[in-house]
């Protein structure tokens, strides 16, 4: 592997969601430490799975992995850095400040940007505490910084003052004030990652056309903030002798040399490394100690028993979200899951029965309109645009708070809403406007990978909160987007997976953190399943009916622990691109029967 010639002391890797960074983070640490180097693994993800991945509890410690000489590893809790930076910042002023400007400084604290300047406070005492380090030949991340975040960090401080003068309520300067203590920090971090002979950055994706466009996007960004020793890593390509032997494996070679062919410019000149599909879970050592290298195959782990499966087919659970005429869909999971696709497939379904259906989505790197490729009666679409919307707020904010500011103070506020916190409220409110045409129509939208539909039900829940302080005592009805959220005749939440362990548990989690906030999702969907895929013909690729035999535990564990209802939508021969094929991904299926002995 290119990326792993000669490499510096620090490694990250970064991608979109579902491209396999962990995996091949875990399998990376596990190579040098086999090299008698001893490695430290650090997860960034707030959706870390690591020690799922090794089987074991790890957390916000560094933790010895016992099976692996010389390597450890230390998942960074996001939640509980943001507590410990809470504390760091309104400790010294309670009891000093009055309780309204404490009160005040919380709630800005208690939002999604608290969450992600913590972590980073966190990672960046690993690029520059030598004492914590120093035991170390390499340190390998899982889920680099964003460039937003280190852009963040990079801007000139003047929150402290602007936040004591009552004048920070536009945007997110609370977690921003704690900054300046550690700029000095902050810096050295930014330049070590800028630094060739300190850091490599590998960009992971998979040989599809939406992930590599977000990994030349990624590129870009991290450039031009100084990040340049980049290499491309692109995983999970199905081996052309699958395909020379099988119509479906044949049928996704084709579609990844397509897209490989079409590779953006920018990713063309990066060092780059294939690594071949496996027909194994990437979990346990066994599995990532092969991921790395050309074996096939590892024995089967699946359990003898029997399972017999009912599985619902998409358009049937269409059917039950169509019996309320109106209402708000929700996509949610993982990324990479599909759920851009499968939105539009919802959406569709629901226009050719006539519903009018408004299509939209929050992820900043969907495209929904090239998913349709073309148009249908009764359906609209639209995308909230992350940058429009932000700029949208920050002339409202300037002209109407900044009208009556002198020079400075209108200076001041202008750097703050380039504070990248600023997007998260102008989404909110976007977001928010959507939620209300729920009421008159359908509404299906495509929200962004998991950690960032967390910070925008985040933005949500405070302000439920702020309402119901505000109105709560008052007698008057009000109604907040929170409040639709978590009335299941509004709003339904369908949660996306695939039928592989490490989706299926992300899943799982996600679904744990909304009935926290009072949401029971309402139905799962397993996409792109090679096992409902063996049902309209007979699999000849081993690859593929090792991985179709792998499935059937997965769709059992969400079919009998963890949902509802469900649907199991099968992996098409071609890409689910226009109307006829998404009518077509959401169609019934055969019922199947699964057992141990094949399929």
């Amino acid at each position: 592997m290119k990326f792993l010639q000669n490499p510096p002391r620090f490694l990250f890797f970064t991608g979109k969601g579902g491209v396999g960074k962990t995996s091949i983070a875990c399998a990376t640490a596990i190579t040098l430490a086999a090299q008698n180097k001893r490695v430290l693994l650090v997860s960034t993800d707030p959706a870390s799975n690591v020690g799922q991945v090794f089987g074991m509890a790890i957390g916000n410690r560094i933790t010895a992995v016992p099976e692996v000489a010389n390597l450890s590893a230390l998942e960074i809790d996001p939640q509980a850095a943001a507590q410990a930076y809470r504390d760091r910042i309104v400790g010294p002023v309670r009891g000093v400040l009055p309780d309204a400007v404490v009160n005040g400084i919380e709630e800005q604290l208690s939002g999604a940007c608290t969450t992600e300047i913590a972590a980073f406070d966190e990672f960046t005492a690993l690029l520059t505490d030598a004492v914590l380090t120093q035991d170390y030949a390499h340190i390998i991340f899982d889920t680099a910084p964003t460039g937003h975040t280190i852009r963040m960090l990079q801007l000139p401080g003047a929150w402290s003052g602007f936040l004591e003068e009552g004048k920070g309520d536009a945007s997110c300067l609370g977690p921003l004030a704690g900054l300046e203590k550690q700029r000095t920090q902050y810096q050295a971090a930014v330049d070590a990652l800028a630094d060739p002979a300190r850091t490599r950055l590998v960009l992971v994706a998979r040989a599809q056309v939406s992930t590599l466009r977000e990994a030349a996007r990624t590129h870009e960004e991290l450039a031009g903030i100084g990040l340049s020793q980049q290499y491309l890593a692109i995983n999970g390509v199905m081996p052309a002798s699958e395909g020379a032997q099988d119509a479906l494996a044949a049928a996704i070679c084709a579609r990844e040399q397509a897209a490989l062919a079409l590779m953006p410019a920018v990713l063309q000149t990066l060092p780059t490394d294939q690594i071949a599909l496996k027909a194994f879970d990437l979990v346990g050592l066994a599995a990532l100690r092969q991921l790395l290298t050309d074996a096939a195959s590892l024995q089967s782990q699946v359990a003898p028993a029997t399972a017999r499966i009912d599985a619902p087919s998409l358009s049937k659970l269409v059917d039950e979200i169509a019996v309320d005429g109106h209402g708000l869909v929700m996509l949610m999971g993982k990324g990479g899951v599909g759920k851009t696709t499968l939105a539009a497939a919802v959406a569709v379904q629901l226009a050719q029965r006539g519903f009018p259906v408004h299509l939209t989505t929050s992820d900043p790197a969907a495209h929904l309109t090239e998913t349709l490729h073309g148009t249908l009666a009764h359906l609209s679409v639209s995308r909230i645009d992350p940058h429009a919307v932000t700029e949208q707020y920050r002339a409202q904010v300037l002209a109407s708070k900044g009208a009556a500011l002198d020079a400075q103070s209108r200076a001041v506020l202008e750097e703050d809403l380039r504070s990248p916190c600023t997007e998260e409220i102008a989404v909110f409110q976007a977001f928010s406007r959507v939620i209300r045409e729920a009421g008159k129509k359908f509404v299906v939208m495509d929200t962004a990978p998991t950690g960032h539909t967390l910070l925008l039900l985040d933005a949500t829940g405070a302000y439920h909160r702020d309402m119901v302080r505000q109105m709560g005592a008052s007698g008057l009805h009000f109604t907040t987007p929170m409040m639709q959220l978590q009335d299941p005749k509004q709003t339904k939440v369908l949660l996306v997976t695939l039928a592989e362990k490490t989706p299926v548990l992300e899943a799982a989690n996600l679904q744990a953190d909304l009935k926290r906030a009072g949401i029971e999702p309402w139905a799962w969907v397993i996409n792109n399943s090679v096992a409902a895929s063996s049902l309209s013909a007979p699999l000849n690729s081993p690859l593929l009916r090792q991985r179709a035999h792998n499935e059937l535990v997965e769709i059992d564990t969400v079919a009998t622990r963890h949902a509802k209802r469900y649907a199991l939508v099968a992996l098409l021969h071609e890409e689910p691109i226009g109307v006829a094929r998404l009518l077509q991904l959401a169609a019934p299926a055969p019922t199947p029967t699964f057992n141990s002995k094949g399929l």
